[in-house]
């Protein structure tokens, strides 16, 4: 990945939160009337989300705060979510095409499904964004989320840090083979934890469509073959995370065995709180939508929006430019800097059990 200089989390979050002050419902489209003030931009912006089930992030925290920062920039947008059905995303697309969107933001399902949705929209006039996953041989104009090789050097670091000074068996639960996010998260963490010679590998998989179902007995397979002997597991998310504490508890080694995720997700952090999970990443969703929403109002203005720099796109043998935001490791010492950054409320968090974990963890 290529660099040309820094956009700082907390900037983006810092605007993203001023945009959200003036949002209003939970509609899936809407034309500014939540709040917002000024002309109203020509043009309008669609948002396509990957799914319900690898995530959920995706309903629960990126369309809200996606909603409200459209609302108060008083643009017209449209956000749907194909519910992992490449095809479905495909006609969604074809529909806000022809409803008239001017930008297009998808979360791609898979590189080929999103580079035909892309290149269909550009052959329209229509401006494309990548929002969190690169379309390797897309056309989007411009490609937004967090550096991921760093993400997967922060879950690497956590692992190491929660093992300590100890030889240790490790498992790898990767996410999905295709999405490239995976492979850089995997390739980051692998970065970290093959430099230490203390550890050996002694099993991994990628989990296809991030299915936490999926990983439930492709970790429990895993698992039997080593005979339970594993101190540590690469968990790529939370919902994997969850999989994997789900197969520990049953063989009665829940909290005796590391486990990492990504997203800051409730049950990631309520894993945390309990010991179950050491540690996660927060990838702020009000950071990422303001990015977003920044990005896309800038285009539908007509403007060059600002960009931090490049990623390489090897498979289109081009430069991408792009904002890449840093992401922020979380465990137990730092639970509550999720709920200061607004990406989650500590009422969501500190339900029944997790109430005096929550105080414990100065978090009310």
């Amino acid at each position: 990945m290529k660099r040309t200089r820094n956009l700082m989390l907390a900037t983006v979050m810092g605007a993203a939160l001023a945009l959200s002050a003036c949002g209003g419902s939970d509609s899936d489209s809407g034309g500014g009337d939540g709040g917002g003030s000024g002309d109203k931009a020509e043009g309008k912006i669609g948002v396509i989300l990957p799914d319900t089930k690898s995530s959920v992030r995706w309903e629960s925290a990126d369309k809200p705060a996606l909603e409200k920062a459209f609302k108060a920039a008083n643009v017209d947008f449209d956000i749907q979510n194909a519910e992992g059905d490449a095809d479905k995303m495909q006609t969604i697309a074809d529909g806000m095409i022809t409803d008239g969107v001017t930008v297009l933001a998808i979360v791609n399902l898979d590189s080929d499904s999103g580079a035909a949705i892309e290149e269909k929209a550009k052959s329209q006039g229509v401006k494309t964004i990548d929002y969190d996953r690169l379309t390797l041989g897309g056309s989007a104009d411009v490609y937004i989320s967090y550096d991921n090789s760093k993400v997967g050097a922060l879950q690497g670091e956590g692992l190491q840090k929660c093992l300590g000074d100890k030889d240790a068996n490790l498992i790898y639960l990767n996410g999905s083979p295709t999405d490239n996010n995976a492979t850089l998260f995997s390739q980051g963490a692998h970065s970290v934890l093959d430099k230490n010679t203390k550890y050996k590998k002694v099993g991994e998989q990628a989990v296809p469509d991030w299915d936490n179902e999926q990983a439930v007995t492709i970790f429990e397979q895993l698992y039997t073959k080593v005979d339970g002997k594993v101190e540590g597991v690469y968990a790529a998310n939370d919902g994997l995370a969850g999989a994997v504490i789900s197969i520990l508890d049953k063989n009665g080694q829940a909290g005796k065995v590391a486990v990492t995720g990504q997203d800051a997700t409730v049950e990631g952090l309520q894993n945390i709180l309990a010991g179950d999970q050491c540690m996660t990443i927060q990838k702020s969703a009000t950071g990422q939508a303001g990015a977003l929403a920044e990005v896309a109002i800038a285009m539908v203005k007509g403007e060059d929006p600002e960009t931090t720099g490049t990623v390489t796109d090897d498979q289109g043998k081009r430069d991408v430019p792009a904002v890449l935001l840093d992401p922020v490791a979380i465990d137990k010492t730092n639970v509550k800097a999720v709920i200061d950054a607004g990406d989650m409320k500590a009422s969501e968090l500190c339900t029944g059990n997790f109430t005096k974990l929550c105080a414990d963890a100065g978090i009310s």
